[in-house]
C-alpha cells in the first residue's frame, strides 16, 4: 500500500481539499505555492496512463473542479497541472495556483508552513469545492 493510498484512507493524517468515492485531493506538504494540492485516484495504480480510458477522463474532470475552487481560494491567473510521478508509485496531478510559468518550476524552494496554515488553505479550498 503506497503512502498516497493511506492518506486517502485516513490511516495517515492530510489536509484535505476534495474527495469523492474514486479520488482525493489533498495538500501537498512540500508546496510550491500556498494552495498546491495533489489529486489521486483511490485506487493504488501506480502510473497515471495504467487507468483505464474512462477513469483517467473522470479523474481529469474531478481535478478540473478542485482546480476551479482553488482559483476561488487563492486568486491567480491560472491553476497549472503537472504529472510528474517518480517520487511516489501512486498516480496523481500536481494542481499549483500561478501568477506566471514560474511558479510552476519544482526545483524552487518549497514554502514552509505551519498545521494551522495548512489546515487554513485546506478549508479555503474546501469551502469553494461544488
Amino acid at each position: 500500500m503506497t503512502i498516497f493510498s493511506k492518506i486517502a484512507a485516513g490511516e495517515i493524517p492530510s489536509y484535505t481539499c476534495a474527495s469523492s468515492d474514486k479520488f482525493y485531493a489533498f495538500l501537498d506538504i512540500n508546496p510550491l505555492v500556498k494552495g498546491h494540492t495533489l489529486v489521486i485516484p483511490r485506487r493504488e495504480v501506480d502510473y497515471i496512463f495504467d487507468l483505464d480510458d474512462d477513469e483517467l477522463a473522470e479523474m481529469q474532470v474531478f481535478a478540473k473542479r478542485v482546480a476551479i475552487a482553488i482559483k476561488k481560494a487563492f486568486p491567480c491567473v491560472k491553476v497549472g497541472q503537472a504529472v510528474l510521478g517518480l517520487e511516489v508509485p501512486h498516480a496523481h496531478i500536481h494542481l499549483i495556483p500561478m501568477q506566471s510559468e514560474r511558479d510552476m518550476l519544482f526545483s524552487n524552494p518549497k514554502l514552509s508552513l505551519s498545521p494551522e496554515e495548512f489546515e487554513e488553505i485546506a478549508a479555503k479550498i474546501r469551502a469553494e469545492f461544488k
